[in-house]
């Protein structure tokens, strides 16, 4: 089956990129493995990283693509190849993964967003740094320790007590 993606060079996209098993922690367990991945796929194939959260069994990510460069999906497959080398092979791999020569690790598909404007980004951007409140990790976004909101409060960008609460921000998905 061939999916339609959006192939706007220069665009920027939301993902949502999960584990197949979604009851395992892989990523926040493995983050430095996951992180050496991103970094790899980003000095061959540049892409600029406008906001992330890891959580322990998906992420959230909103990417800048280069001009000229619509291939995220390159990107993408690159990415989960490179962090799923990095990982002994414990995971239950089904009949089809072996015969696409596929670990049993990512879900094959992830969710695809192209951003329209400012706030849209902003709104997802948002979502990114809810999400561990969210799914009820912690309290405050602050305190989640794989969240690109770190680097927009030392910008400036964001207050400290941003998203303080649970419960309080509503319009994230509570």
């Amino acid at each position: 089956m061939r999916y339609r993606r959006s192939n706007t060079p220069n665009a920027t996209y939301f993902f949502t990129v999960n584990l197949a098993e979604r009851h395992r922690d892989l990523l926040t367990a493995n983050v430095d493995a996951l992180r050496a991945a991103i970094r790899k796929v980003k000095q061959r194939h540049p892409f600029q990283i406008k906001a992330i959260v890891i959580m322990p069994d998906h992420l959230h990510a909103i990417w800048q693509l280069p001009e000229g460069d619509a291939d995220f999906a390159l990107r993408w497959s690159l990415i989960k190849s490179n962090f799923s080398k990095s990982l002994a092979k414990v995971e239950r791999i089904n009949p089809s993964r072996t015969l696409k020569r596929e670990r049993g690790i990512w879900q094959r598909r992830y969710w695809e967003h192209q951003i329209r404007d400012d706030v849209d980004l902003q709104s997802h951007v948002d979502y990114i740094h809810y999400n561990p409140v969210k799914h009820g990790y912690v309290s405050h976004a602050v305190d989640w320790p794989y969240s690109s909101i770190h680097a927009y409060i030392k910008s400036g960008l964001l207050p400290k007590d941003w998203a303080g609460y649970a419960g309080n921000n509503s319009q994230y998905g509570e």
